[in-house]
Protein backbone atom coordinates (compact mmCIF):
# COMPACT_ATOMS: atom_id res chain seq x y z
CA UNK A 1 0.00 0.00 0.00
CA UNK A 2 3.07 2.23 0.64
CA UNK A 3 3.90 1.93 -2.80
CA UNK A 4 0.55 2.46 -4.33
CA UNK A 5 0.17 5.73 -2.37
CA UNK A 6 3.90 6.70 -3.91
CA UNK A 7 3.08 5.77 -7.62
CA UNK A 8 -0.48 7.03 -7.72
CA UNK A 9 -1.78 10.58 -6.69
CA UNK A 10 -5.66 10.93 -5.63
CA UNK A 11 -6.55 12.40 -8.65
CA UNK A 12 -4.74 9.34 -11.22
CA UNK A 13 -6.05 7.00 -8.85
CA UNK A 14 -9.81 8.48 -9.18
CA UNK A 15 -9.70 8.96 -12.91
CA UNK A 16 -8.51 5.25 -13.34
CA UNK A 17 -10.27 3.47 -10.99
CA UNK A 18 -13.49 4.08 -13.09
CA UNK A 19 -11.96 1.80 -16.00
CA UNK A 20 -9.21 -0.30 -14.22
CA UNK A 21 -10.62 -2.70 -11.10
CA UNK A 22 -7.85 -2.90 -8.21
CA UNK A 23 -6.24 -6.44 -10.16
CA UNK A 24 -5.07 -3.90 -12.83
CA UNK A 25 -2.93 -2.02 -10.02
CA UNK A 26 -2.00 -5.28 -8.56
CA UNK A 27 -0.39 -6.12 -12.01
CA UNK A 28 1.19 -2.60 -12.41
CA UNK A 29 2.90 -2.62 -8.50
CA UNK A 30 5.70 -4.36 -9.83
CA UNK A 31 7.17 -2.38 -11.64
CA UNK A 32 9.78 -0.30 -11.11
CA UNK A 33 10.05 2.27 -13.79
CA UNK A 34 6.98 4.96 -13.01
CA UNK A 35 6.88 6.14 -16.42
CA UNK A 36 6.47 2.68 -17.57
CA UNK A 37 3.44 2.38 -14.83
CA UNK A 38 1.62 5.10 -16.32
CA UNK A 39 1.98 3.94 -20.11
CA UNK A 40 0.11 0.52 -19.16
CA UNK A 41 -1.98 2.16 -16.92
CA UNK A 42 -2.83 4.95 -19.39
CA UNK A 43 -2.91 1.89 -22.08
CA UNK A 44 -5.05 -0.60 -19.97
CA UNK A 45 -7.26 2.37 -19.67
CA UNK A 46 -7.73 3.58 -23.10
CA UNK A 47 -8.11 0.61 -25.01
CA UNK A 48 -9.75 -1.44 -21.72
CA UNK A 49 -7.70 -4.57 -21.53
CA UNK A 50 -8.14 -7.00 -19.42
CA UNK A 51 -6.25 -7.95 -16.39
CA UNK A 52 -4.85 -10.80 -18.64
CA UNK A 53 -4.17 -8.57 -21.46
CA UNK A 54 -2.34 -6.13 -19.67
CA UNK A 55 -0.35 -8.77 -17.72
CA UNK A 56 0.58 -10.35 -21.31
CA UNK A 57 1.25 -6.99 -22.65
CA UNK A 58 3.51 -6.75 -19.58
CA UNK A 59 5.21 -9.96 -20.08
CA UNK A 60 6.18 -9.40 -23.63
CA UNK A 61 7.74 -6.19 -22.85
CA UNK A 62 4.98 -4.05 -25.03
CA UNK A 63 6.44 -0.64 -23.47
CA UNK A 64 10.17 -1.39 -23.98
CA UNK A 65 9.38 -2.38 -27.83
CA UNK A 66 7.14 0.98 -28.66
CA UNK A 67 9.00 3.56 -29.80
CA UNK A 68 8.18 6.04 -26.99
CA UNK A 69 10.73 3.54 -24.82
CA UNK A 70 13.55 4.92 -26.79
CA UNK A 71 12.87 9.16 -26.39
CA UNK A 72 13.87 10.99 -23.85
CA UNK A 73 11.67 10.96 -20.36
CA UNK A 74 10.44 14.22 -20.61
CA UNK A 75 8.84 13.59 -24.44
CA UNK A 76 7.18 10.28 -22.55
CA UNK A 77 5.73 12.16 -20.12
CA UNK A 78 4.52 14.86 -22.71
CA UNK A 79 2.70 11.46 -24.97
CA UNK A 80 1.73 9.67 -21.75
CA UNK A 81 -0.02 13.63 -20.63
CA UNK A 82 -1.82 13.56 -24.42
CA UNK A 83 -2.55 9.76 -23.90
CA UNK A 84 -4.71 10.85 -20.71
CA UNK A 85 -6.53 13.26 -23.22
CA UNK A 86 -7.26 10.12 -25.53
CA UNK A 87 -4.34 11.25 -27.84
CA UNK A 88 -2.60 8.37 -29.13
CA UNK A 89 0.90 9.03 -31.44
CA UNK A 90 2.61 6.79 -33.91
CA UNK A 91 5.37 6.64 -30.82
CA UNK A 92 2.64 4.88 -29.02
CA UNK A 93 1.77 2.35 -31.17
CA UNK A 94 4.54 1.17 -33.14
CA UNK A 95 7.32 -1.43 -32.02
CA UNK A 96 10.27 -2.40 -32.46
CA UNK A 97 11.10 -5.50 -32.53
CA UNK A 98 7.69 -7.08 -33.51
CA UNK A 99 7.40 -10.46 -31.60
CA UNK A 100 6.53 -13.18 -34.16
CA UNK A 101 7.19 -16.41 -32.93
CA UNK A 102 3.80 -17.37 -33.03
CA UNK A 103 4.46 -17.40 -36.75
CA UNK A 104 6.79 -20.95 -36.63
CA UNK A 105 9.31 -19.88 -38.77
CA UNK A 106 13.06 -21.15 -39.11
CA UNK A 107 15.56 -18.56 -38.52
CA UNK A 108 16.04 -18.51 -42.20
CA UNK A 109 12.82 -17.62 -44.37
CA UNK A 110 11.80 -15.70 -47.81
CA UNK A 111 10.08 -13.09 -47.77
CA UNK A 112 7.40 -14.58 -49.11
CA UNK A 113 7.51 -17.08 -46.50
CA UNK A 114 6.94 -14.26 -43.96
CA UNK A 115 3.90 -12.93 -45.73
CA UNK A 116 2.73 -16.13 -46.10
CA UNK A 117 2.93 -16.89 -42.50
CA UNK A 118 1.11 -13.63 -41.59
CA UNK A 119 -1.67 -13.83 -44.09
CA UNK A 120 -2.24 -17.32 -42.02
CA UNK A 121 -2.45 -15.94 -39.05
CA UNK A 122 -3.53 -12.29 -39.55
CA UNK A 123 -5.12 -12.36 -36.39
CA UNK A 124 -2.42 -12.97 -34.40
CA UNK A 125 -0.47 -10.66 -36.39
CA UNK A 126 -2.63 -7.59 -36.01
CA UNK A 127 -2.80 -7.99 -32.45
CA UNK A 128 0.86 -8.08 -32.57
CA UNK A 129 0.54 -4.78 -34.13
CA UNK A 130 -1.51 -3.43 -31.51
CA UNK A 131 -4.86 -1.74 -31.52
CA UNK A 132 -6.76 -0.15 -33.85
CA UNK A 133 -4.74 -1.98 -36.88
CA UNK A 134 -6.75 -3.52 -39.85
CA UNK A 135 -5.74 -5.24 -43.07
CA UNK A 136 -6.16 -3.44 -46.58
CA UNK A 137 -4.70 -5.50 -49.59
CA UNK A 138 -2.19 -7.65 -50.53
CA UNK A 139 0.89 -6.76 -53.03
CA UNK A 140 -1.00 -3.00 -53.18
CA UNK A 141 0.26 -1.44 -56.61
CA UNK A 142 1.41 1.98 -55.81
CA UNK A 143 2.30 4.42 -58.84
CA UNK A 144 4.74 6.80 -58.46
CA UNK A 145 5.53 9.03 -61.88
CA UNK A 146 5.97 6.46 -64.23
CA UNK A 147 7.29 4.00 -61.74
CA UNK A 148 5.20 0.75 -60.36
CA UNK A 149 5.71 -0.56 -56.68
CA UNK A 150 4.15 -2.61 -54.83
CA UNK A 151 3.09 -2.45 -51.05
CA UNK A 152 3.42 -6.33 -49.60
CA UNK A 153 0.71 -6.10 -46.96
CA UNK A 154 -1.06 -2.47 -46.70
CA UNK A 155 -2.60 -1.79 -43.26
CA UNK A 156 -4.57 0.86 -41.68
CA UNK A 157 -4.31 2.73 -38.56
CA UNK A 158 -7.45 4.17 -37.20
CA UNK A 159 -5.98 6.17 -34.28
CA UNK A 160 -3.24 7.17 -36.52
CA UNK A 161 -5.59 7.79 -39.52
CA UNK A 162 -2.85 6.55 -41.33
CA UNK A 163 -2.08 3.53 -44.11
CA UNK A 164 1.13 1.89 -43.26
CA UNK A 165 2.82 -0.86 -45.57
CA UNK A 166 5.08 -3.55 -44.85
CA UNK A 167 7.31 -3.28 -48.39
CA UNK A 168 10.35 -5.14 -47.58
CA UNK A 169 12.01 -7.06 -44.67
CA UNK A 170 13.34 -4.02 -43.42
CA UNK A 171 11.36 -1.03 -44.31
CA UNK A 172 7.98 0.35 -43.53
CA UNK A 173 5.60 2.74 -45.39
CA UNK A 174 3.51 5.35 -43.76
CA UNK A 175 1.49 7.28 -45.98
Amino acid sequence: MMKFSQIFTFQNVATLSQKLSWSHFRELLPIEDTLQIEFYAQMSSLDKWSVRTLRNRIDSMLYERTALSKKPDELISYEIEKLKEGVVSANMILKDPYILDFLELNDRYLEKDLEDAILRDMESFILELGNGFSFVARQKRVQIGNDDFYIDLLFYNRKLKRLIGEVTKKHTLFC
